[in-house]
């Protein structure tokens, strides 16, 4: 009954007419700039974050507007990976096996539309588990204590930090980078300026958007110069689009599967999305056995891992919700977009904002309908996307970047700090080092010191204390397992090489 009433309030909020105008412009922008190559949803997330302050949108509606933004850049990653031979994001790398083959074989429509509703239906069950396991966990959320809370930022630096990249030293000194620019500003206990270089606009330290939109969105508008140039071309010419009813039954079990692996690997603070594809497509291929055909353009290989990612999209919002620790690299955009909004996600969210909670909840089942329908029928539109000249796209979105960040603070040195943080982030690109990390550490590095302070204070200084429950140990073991076991996985889960003329 109380799950009823929850979603009575959830849906109250959700079809709202402006909520839902929020919800079908979030998935339209979503699906564009997940359907082009390399920006994704954590960029584009990003980039449409410092939008939601210029039209002054309150908590729910910015969360909504966002999570649509990201649930719809999950869809349209699959559209560059079919058609281009091109991930839109890293969790479509897996698309490309058997979705390329499929295009060129003339089938590109069907190859679409199959993809389309395998999204429809990993994102669909995720959100249906979000539903019904987040308010559980948020129950055991209340036994966390200090202890509990410093393993728990440690698990995800070491998980999240190991699946961004394949060196676990980089994926470290980014973590590092990131905590030393959270410890930038005046010390909360002794009033002290840190790491500020005597700048006065550095003493409340640094925005985490205006390291974020760096980082990421015009990170990404230098990078993408020097990759992509200022042309883009379809690879493969896109015939009429028609539903293949036949495949779409003969998948019905491998989208089950997959999603159900897809939501698993998503709720495990720091696997995201790409485990998720990896492990539904492999999964899958093992069942099918050498008669599957994977790799040359079947059904099966395309269902699977677009099931799986957004699956565990779906699945990473959970430890987002209730612990307030990011399962991916978008969730941990949103939740910096939370924390600016005076929103602190864990446990108490349930009790003290429930409104949030389930309009959201509400607004993503309305919105995954709403992507189904967009993504077959109007596929076309979405194309034609990737014809855009760079030399038009980059400049939008350098222009939105900028707009949105001296809106929310007025303040030149945030541009020139943001311009700063997108020379860093095109120099760790340069150096293969993972960005994601960089950011968990300013978002969680007040949090994880402000935790193992309160843990120091309540044993008076005695540092067994953070391993005084179970809960801390689990924590610990988990921690230092997902930061181990990459090293030795790394054969496993080396990327496969993508399918070329």
């Amino acid at each position: 009954m109380e799950l009823l009433a929850n979603l009575s309030l959830g849906f109250s909020i959700a079809l709202s007419p402006y909520t839902l105008m929020l919800a079908l412009i979030g998935c339209f922008l979503g699906t564009i700039i997940g359907a082009l190559p390399g920006l994704g949803p954590s960029n584009g997330v990003a980039i449409l974050i410092p939008l939601t302050f210029t039209l002054g949108l309150d908590a729910t509606s910015a969360l909504v507007l966002m999570t649509s933004v990201y649930y719809g850049a999950m869809y349209g990653g699959r559209i560059s990976s079919i058609l281009l031979n091109i991930p839109g994001d890293e969790p479509a790398l897996l698309t490309t096996l058997d979705g390329y083959p499929m295009a060129k074989a003339g089938r590109a429509g069907d190859a679409l539309v199959i993809s389309g509703f395998a999204s429809f239906v990993g994102a669909f069950l995720a959100t249906v588990g979000l539903m019904l396991l987040a308010p559980l966990l948020a129950r055991v959320a209340y036994l966390f204590g200090p202890s509990e809370y410093f393993a728990l930022y440690l698990l995800a630096f070491c998980t999240l930090g190991g699946m961004a990249s394949n060196n676990q030293a980089k994926a470290a000194i980014a973590s590092c980078i990131g905590l030393a620019i959270a410890m930038v500003g005046v010390d909360n206990t002794s009033g002290m300026p840190r790491l500020t270089g005597g700048n006065l606009h550095l003493y409340d330290g640094i925005d985490f958007l205006v390291a974020i939109v760096g980082l990421f969105a015009v990170a990404e508008v230098f990078f993408f110069i020097e990759s992509h140039g200022s042309k883009s071309s379809i690879g493969v010419k896109l015939e009429k689009v028609r539903i293949p009813w036949k495949d779409l039954f003969a998948t019905r079990w491998t989208m089950l599967r997959a999603s159900g692996v897809g939501f698993i690997a998503g709720i495990l603070p720091g696997a995201g999305a790409s485990l998720g594809s990896f492990l539904a497509y492999m999964s899958e291929k093992s069942i099918a056995g050498e008669k599957g055909g994977f790799g040359t353009g079947v059904a099966k290989g395309i269902a699977a891992p677009e099931a799986g990612n957004n699956a565990a999209a779906g699945g990473a919002l959970v430890p987002m919700l209730t612990l307030g620790v990011p399962g991916s690299g978008t969730t941990a955009v949103l939740l910096a977009l939370l924390m600016t909004l005076n929103i602190t996600p864990g446990p108490t969210l349930f009790s003290d904002r429930p409104e949030v909670v389930w309009g959201l909840i509400a607004a993503l089942l309305i919105a995954n309908f709403v992507l189904l329908l967009m993504n077959v029928p109007m596929v076309k539109i979405f194309v034609r996307v990737l014809q855009v000249p760079a030399a038009i796209l980059l400049p939008g979105v350098t222009m939105i970047s900028f707009i949105g960040i001296y809106s929310l603070s007025g303040s030149y040195f945030d541009l020139l700090l943001m311009i700063a943080f997108g020379a860093l982030g095109y120099v760790l690109r340069k150096l293969d080092i993972p960005t994601v990390p960089v950011i968990l550490g300013i978002l969680l590095g007040g949090h994880m010191e402000d935790a193992l302070r309160r843990a120091m204070v309540i044993s008076d200084g005695d540092a067994t204390y953070l391993f005084s429950s179970a809960i801390a140990i689990g924590l610990w073991a988990a921690a230092i397992i997902g930061f181990v076991a990459p090293m030795f996985m790394r054969g496993l889960l080396k990327k496969p090489q993508r399918i070329t003329d």
